[in-house]
């Protein structure tokens, strides 16, 4: 299957223009062949490619909406690495592998107080489309950690931290629950007045094994956790 990003309203079906180019100038792809649009909101339209001049259209045939079947939810807020490759290597791994939603942190700790978001969201859709993902995951912005925290549940949510002399639980220990929200915090982890703030918040803190995980790993390992639950 060839799928493209664009969006789609009843029956008006337009491709993004960077795809537009992609097709055209890339992919140099011929009219009449079929293509597959979706919105990232899991509406799927199909039908055939009409090139004219530097322009790419669709002649849609038919157009269907997909249910979700991520389940349980992902939701991982990590914080950025020094390295940017790094964090995006994580955002593909971890959309491909069925994540819900990113948030972007930034802890005591972290390094790099500037990201495009921007380009870190076009990553996503990038995987998303590589994977067949109709339904695209929410990338949010940067945020401070005590912001962020203003809005979970802490019932559902889970500290991935490096203190070994603190109690913490493994990975499988956690029960099955219908959404999971995961912190995991920089290449110097999270300072303790952080764990302790979180501890008095009610997140439980969680091991992830006993080497000690790079950032991006540790996000990519959570993510490939999540999504055995889901196969």
């Amino acid at each position: 299957m060839k799928l493209f990003f664009g969006e789609i309203s009843n029956d008006l079906v337009i491709i993004n223009e960077e795809e537009q180019q992609h097709i055209v100038k890339v992919l140099r792809m011929k009219d009449g062949e079929k293509i597959h649009i979706t919105d990232g909101k899991g509406n799927l339209a199909s039908g055939k490619l009409i090139i004219e001049g530097k322009k790419a259209g669709i002649e849609v045939l038919e157009i269907k909406t997909e249910t979700p079947d991520f389940n349980p939810k992902l939701h991982i807020a990590i914080a950025p690495t020094k390295n940017i490759d790094r964090i995006e290597f994580f955002v593909e791994k971890a959309v491909e592998m069925g994540i819900s939603e990113i948030t972007i942190l930034q802890t005591e700790k972290t390094e790099r107080k500037n990201l495009n978001i921007d380009k870190i969201r076009k990553q996503a859709i990038a995987a998303s489309k590589q994977s067949l993902r109709f339904h695209f995951p929410v990338i949010n912005d940067l945020i401070k950690l005590s912001d962020f925290l203003k809005n979970i549940n802490s019932e559902t949510t889970f500290v991935a931290h490096c203190n070994e002399n603190l109690e913490r639980i493994h990975l499988n220990e956690i029960p099955k629950l219908e959404s999971y929200t995961f912190l995991i915090g920089p290449e110097g982890d999270f300072s303790d007045r952080e764990i302790q703030f979180l501890a008095e918040k009610g997140i439980k803190a969680v091991s992830l094994g006993n080497q000690r995980l790079r950032t991006e790993t540790a996000g990519v390992f959570v993510a490939a956790w999540n999504y055995n639950k889901m196969i």
